[in-house]
């Protein structure tokens, strides 16, 4: 059974999943095209943050950002590598999206790669009803981006 709770980023089990999450993207995509917060911009106040338990083993994170009072977006999405396809990344969506109908956001958006190792997010994300959109808040277009979004009304 997964638990998804609010994280302050303290300790160290998510420290070292998010340096991994950076160093992955850093790999599959330019340095001008990764988007992916860092701890400091995680702790931001427009930012909110879980962490995924199996247990007492962490599985997985994700986080919502508010652009503005109704349109939100998905950020710092990952799953352990062991945990994959097993309902981790589908269950922190799945809450994301709650808790944007929770705070009555119009709107919930996400950026993510454009390569091939970046299809399997694009399809989960698909499958929430996320569609492809122009880039949104402060994102220009880019090649290596697909910028999704879905209505929450």
């Amino acid at each position: 059974m997964l638990t998804i709770r609010r994280d302050d980023l303290s300790g160290p089990e998510i420290r070292t999943l998010l340096e991994e999450h950076l160093r992955s993207m850093y790999e599959l995509s330019p340095p001008e095209s990764v988007h992916a917060f860092d701890v400091g911009k995680l702790q931001q106040p427009d930012v909110t943050f879980w962490s995924v338990w199996a247990g007492v083993e962490l599985v997985g994170c994700g986080a919502l950002r508010e652009l503005d009072s109704k349109h939100g977006e998905i950020k710092s999405m990952r799953t352990v590598t062991t945990y994959r396809r097993k309902g981790v990344a589908r269950a922190v969506v799945a809450h994301v999206i709650e808790e944007a109908r929770r705070r009555s956001y119009d709107r919930l958006s996400l950026e993510t790669g454009s390569m091939q190792a970046f299809e399997p997010a694009q399809r989960l994300y698909e499958s929430f009803g996320f569609v492809r959109c122009p880039p949104f808040g402060d994102y220009r277009e880019d090649p290596n981006s697909v910028f999704m979004t879905r209505e929450l009304r």
